[in-house]
């Protein structure tokens, strides 16, 4: 490995397989792989209905129709995120407000989103988007709680956290399991926790929106089930279903699932020794009792106090070979966002957008390949 991503997939030869055999199916879309990893991904999470489509961001917009979002409806959604959510629900015409996040985790807490509702005096609310970033669950039970509070919909942006689990009632629960939402959105990027190539799920308990996001991801058609020629349209859909290719895939990719998060937790678990034990100036966020997917190691330095900048850190270790990443930079600092904001509502999102990068994390990287990241942060802290 010539260079070290902050992430990258893993394929062997049961997913070669896999795929060659789909390959010689008479349907290479629309298919029996597709139903049968959508089955598969039901029985893991332990939800009623799952949906794959063509990407995350594809998710979540299937989310956002099928809860109804229109044009002034207002969404509430972390400053810190990738832009998925945002541009979907953008280009729907919502009334979008960012909450702040914890200037370590990155993450909306209940408190700050409690918070960007006061400050906006916002009353009818149509939903609230969580993003676990990372992969790290946090609050779900305190998120679920104000959705009730303000009866409106609660979608996961968990495309971090397939395989992630919190704590209920002394049980863990799946990520994506809908017992604490509306709907759950999953990414099968190559990056994420297993790979379809490009790909994304949807999750729910709720039958009326199953059938809503099956029929938005073929055009809005509603087939007859008696004959097969004939269908109807009720509305516009798009076209953003997932091959059986695709699908074939991941469903090599979700057998190896626990051994791919298992490794990034040794992977984790070196890092926060080492970094702890070796470099005192870097904070790395603290969570509660959950089982996450390891998706991403984020660390935190205070680069204000060594006299430096994250960027100057990331074009040496760039220099180096090594490619950290921002994840994310907010929201509100892109052209795009055309509203004028109070920064002093951001001041977590500015802390961990100033100071907070992740490291690489993924299947296969190797001890001698953390060891160089390592050695080379300390050496780029040690000349401050």
């Amino acid at each position: 490995m010539k260079t070290i991503p902050y992430g990258r997939q893993y394929i062997d030869n049961q997913d070669i397989r896999l795929v060659s055999k789909a390959l010689k199916e008479d349907l290479i879309t629309t298919g029996r792989y597709v139903k049968k990893f959508e089955n598969k991904i039901s029985k893991f999470l332990k939800v009623k209905y799952t949906a794959s489509c063509n990407s995350g961001t594809a998710a979540l917009h299937l989310a956002l129709m099928a809860i109804g979002l229109e044009k002034d409806d207002v969404i509430i959604m972390p400053a810190i995120n990738f832009i998925a959510v945002y541009n979907m629900a953008r280009l729907m015409n919502a009334k979008i407000f960012l909450a702040d996040v914890d200037p370590l985790t990155g993450q909306m807490t209940p408190e700050t989103l409690i918070k960007c509702i006061k400050n906006n005096r916002l009353k009818k609310i149509k939903a609230i988007v969580t993003m676990y970033l990372g992969g790290y669950p946090e609050n779900i039970i305190e998120f679920y709680n104000i959705k009730k509070k303000f009866n409106c919909y609660l979608i996961e942006d968990a495309c971090h956290a397939l395989g992630s689990k919190y704590l209920f009632n002394r049980k863990f629960l799946s990520v994506g399991s809908c017992n604490h939402s509306d709907i759950s959105t999953f990414s099968l990027h190559p990056v994420k926790t297993i790979t379809s190539g490009e790909g994304g799920l949807v999750t729910t308990n709720n039958k009326t929106f199953y059938n809503e996001i099956l029929s938005l991801r073929s055009h809005g058609i509603n087939k007859d089930k008696n004959f097969h020629w004939k269908y109807n349209l009720s509305k516009s859909g798009f076209n953003y279903r997932l091959s059986d290719i695709n699908c074939a895939l991941s469903l090599g990719q979700l057998k190896k699932i626990n051994k791919f998060i298992n490794y990034r937790k040794k992977i984790f678990k070196i890092y926060k020794t080492e970094l702890k034990k070796n470099i005192s100036s870097i904070n790395i966020p603290s969570y509660g009792i959950i089982k996450p997917s390891y998706h991403l190691f984020l660390i935190s330095i205070n680069f204000k106090k060594i006299r430096s900048t994250k960027d100057k850190l990331l074009k040496f270790l760039k220099k180096n070979n090594i490619f950290c990443q921002y994840h994310y930079i907010p929201i509100y600092k892109f052209k795009l966002f055309s509203k004028k904001i109070n920064l002093n509502f951001y001041k977590g999102a500015e802390f961990y957008y100033r100071n907070s990068l992740s490291l690489p994390i993924f299947y296969n990287l190797g001890l001698n390949y953390q060891k160089k990241i390592l050695n080379r942060i300390k050496i780029f802290l040690n000349r401050r």
